[in-house]
């Protein structure tokens, strides 16, 4: 597949429903998981939305003559970002999806258990690598180089923040991401979902 025009730039708020959009079209471990959920929102409250509000500046997407169709999101401090997520982010959505809202065993029933409860690193790999990310790219921009290249964006603003670390979790039947983590210099911090590396160039 021929890739025209495609570009890593700075996140901009019009870029919101696009993301929320790649959010659900690769959240079946890296496949389209529109089919899984009956409201098409529920993924993107969890894993892009609260970065683009709290956290913009550590947010790029790629675009190409097709739209915006990859991003990078992140927090410098994840920390700050989990006491964020508990005291605001997410009060109006644990109204908005109270726990029974769905049916129990339905991919939207274990978002909002999440919403709930939002999963937590071990403070022992904060600690060592205390930024972390979450970077999603559709079919059409994967093997071309975007994803190297939203990296290095974050890396930089990352860098220079005073940041030296950072982790991101993945699971194990990703078989695709964690090559290309592994690729990039990423070490396994914990029995093989969290990664973790310094935010020196990428290489």
């Amino acid at each position: 597949m021929v890739v025209t025009g495609a570009h890593v730039r700075p996140f901009d708020p019009a870029d919101t429903d696009a993301c929320y959009e790649i959010c659900l079209r690769t959240a079946h471990n890296g496949a389209d998981a529109s089919g899984l959920h009956t409201d098409p929102r529920i993924v993107g409250e969890i894993w892009v939305g609260p970065y683009l509000v709290r956290w913009p500046d550590y947010a790029f997407v790629v675009e190409d003559d097709e739209g915006v169709g990859g991003y990078i999101v992140g927090t410098p401090d994840t920390h700050a970002h989990d006491r964020w997520i508990d005291e605001e982010w997410m009060v109006p959505l644990r109204a908005q999806y109270p726990r029974g809202c769905f049916a129990d065993g339905t991919a939207d029933a274990d978002c909002v258990e999440l919403i709930h409860v939002p999963p937590r690193v071990p403070p022992e790999i904060v600690a060592t690598h205390p930024a972390h990310l979450h970077i999603d790219l559709l079919p059409r921009l994967q093997g071309h180089g975007m994803g190297r290249a939203l990296m290095a964006a974050l890396f930089g603003q990352l860098r220079g923040a005073g940041v030296a670390a950072v982790h991101l979790g993945c699971s194990p039947d990703n078989t695709n991401a964690i090559a290309f983590y592994r690729h990039l210099g990423f070490e396994d911090l914990r029995a093989g979902f969290l990664w973790g590396r310094s935010t020196e160039s990428t290489r």
